[in-house]
Parts: structure tokens; C-alpha cells; sequence
């Protein structure tokens, strides 16, 4: 089965929304909010477009959104994406 990780997103993220210079994409983000990461609903709005378009899956709005943290993202991700289906 094809797994969505935390890497996986984090490139999303660089390629939708940029990298906000105060925090390191790579280091320990998994429980901080997009919010706190500096990502707002608009960029966020980018990254579930990219994500939606390149798996082929509808993302939900809970989860996903500026309140939300990379861990919870790549769970609903991975609830939601077809096992033939690889990032």
C-alpha cells in the first residue's frame, strides 16, 4: 500500500506555499499548526489543490486547514488515498 509521509507534504508545501525562513521544514513540525508555521488559508488553500490534483483524492476541510498540523494532514491523506496510488 502506498504510504503519504511527512516528507511527502513538506514538499508539497515548498512547491504550493514556499518556505517560511523561521522554521525548518525538515526539522521536527509534525504537531505545530499550519498556522504556526506561518502558512495561512490561502497557502494551505495551494497545498490541498496540489495534494487533491496529483493523488487524485477530495480533501476535507478538517484536517487540512491552517488549524490544523502536518501529522493530522498526512493522516486524513492517507485514510483517503487509493492503495494504487503512489506519491
Amino acid at each position: 500500500m502506498a504510504t503519504f509521509t511527512l516528507a511527502d507534504l513538506v514538499g508539497y508545501i515548498r512547491q504550493a506555499a514556499g518556505e517560511d525562513e523561521d522554521f525548518d521544514l525538515d526539522g521536527d513540525i509534525g504537531e505545530i499548526t499550519f498556522a504556526n508555521l506561518g502558512y495561512d488559508s490561502i497557502a494551505m488553500v495551494e497545498v490541498v489543490v496540489s495534494v487533491e490534483r496529483e493523488l487524485g483524492i477530495s480533501l476535507p476541510g478538517e484536517g487540512t486547514d491552517k488549524d490544523s498540523t502536518p501529522t493530522k494532514f498526512v493522516e486524513v491523506v492517507n485514510e483517503l488515498m487509493p492503495a494504487s496510488v503512489q506519491p
